[in-house]
């Protein structure tokens, strides 16, 4: 089946301005480091105030801007509810800063439990768990000593505390924002129990990052779940969202800009994993490590402020292999994975 290209047909605002996509309807956005130097959020009007869908960073920056959001576009008017959509730090940075100001947190029991959690559990230097992660993905010894005596990435620097409490959203619940009921559906594989919001009287649809345009969400394994296989739940999810694509749906993701064409952009985002893993169990005729296989999957040289996020997605594509029956793998005296396919 054909289906019909992406059409972007928004140019996004400058910072601390609003671009309206539909009635009561605002995108915003925030401030992020590179690569991906920004987020998208939406500010949804429901009369006596704003329902915020994701956040930001938390950070003086962040903050100042959204002072600057609320007595501008905002019109003064309160931040009375927060919906975040999973609990990246970038999507629920400052839901307790609004928390504070009384605003409602609305998110799923999964994201809230995993930003709450983080956000307590500061680690100054990496864990011995992270440590045996690193060795057993085959990271460069050089960079492994590095990062060994350095203060890994920790939620408690970019996230604001957050106050007990907070609504729950799940699978096949309903909410209503700017005036329509918003049917709520969940993805899996970038984040667990990842809500995504479907207008139920127009074409819109609020996506996080389980919807992007030209880029894809990353798809990692972490040392909280070493074995774990997020490409299979990512790969389901896109063929369960299948159902529900129309040509005509407007995207509004928390990256890149609004689309349309999400059929098309669903069947692209399973073809190139599907193309990676063949690419992937090809390399591995020869045995490698994590890292071994970059140039097999990215095709292009990692830097450094990549490489984290680079190991963490190699690494959920070979597990995905090794579920799926087609590769083994065997740790080397060093500590390393050592990964292999095995014959057809």
């Amino acid at each position: 089946m054909t289906h019909a290209p992406l059409h972007m047909p928004f140019a996004p605002p400058a910072e601390g301005e609003a671009v309206e996509i539909a009635s009561g309807v605002l995108w915003l956005r925030l401030p992020l480091p590179p690569p991906l130097g920004h987020i998208n959020v939406y500010a949804l009007d429901d009369g006596d105030g704003w329902t915020v869908i994701d956040t930001g960073l938390d950070s003086r920056r962040g903050r100042a801007i959204w002072q600057a959001l609320l007595a501008g576009p905002l019109q003064g008017r309160p931040v009375k509810r927060v919906v975040v959509t999973h609990h990246h730090p970038d999507h629920v940075g400052l839901a307790g800063w609004f928390q504070e100001m009384g605003a409602e947190l609305v998110t799923t029991r999964t994201a809230w439990l995993y930003a709450r959690m983080l956000r307590l559990d500061e680690q100054p230097l990496p864990v011995p768990e992270t440590l045996a992660f690193w060795r057993g993905a085959g990271m460069d010894a050089d960079l492994y000593a590095r990062r060994a005596t350095e203060r890994p990435f920790n939620f408690c620097d970019v996230v604001a505390p957050m106050p007990l409490g907070f609504t729950r959203i799940a699978e096949g619940c309903q909410i209503t924002m700017a005036g329509r009921r918003w049917q709520v559906r969940m993805g899996d594989g970038h984040a667990a129990e990842h809500a995504t919001f479907w207008s139920m009287e127009d074409n819109l649809v609020l996506a996080g990052d389980q919807l992007l345009p030209t880029i894809s969400a990353n798809i990692g394994v972490y040392p909280s779940e070493p074995d774990a296989d997020p490409l299979e739940d990512w790969l389901q999810s896109c063929r369960s969202f299948q159902t529900h694509a129309r040509e005509d749906h407007l995207v509004l993701p928390g990256h890149k800009l609004p689309f349309t064409g999400l059929p098309g952009r669903l069947r692209q985002m399973i073809s190139d994993h599907e193309t990676a893993l063949d690419r992937l169990r090809d390399h591995l005729k020869t045995p490698h490590t994590a890292t071994g296989c970059f140039a097999a999957l990215y095709r292009r040289p990692i830097r450094d402020g990549e490489y984290g996020l680079a190991l963490a997605e190699a690494v959920a594509h070979l597990n995905h292999l090794l579920r799926s029956g087609v590769v083994q793998r065997c740790m080397g005296a060093d500590g390393a994975w050592l990964w292999q396919a095995l014959p057809a």
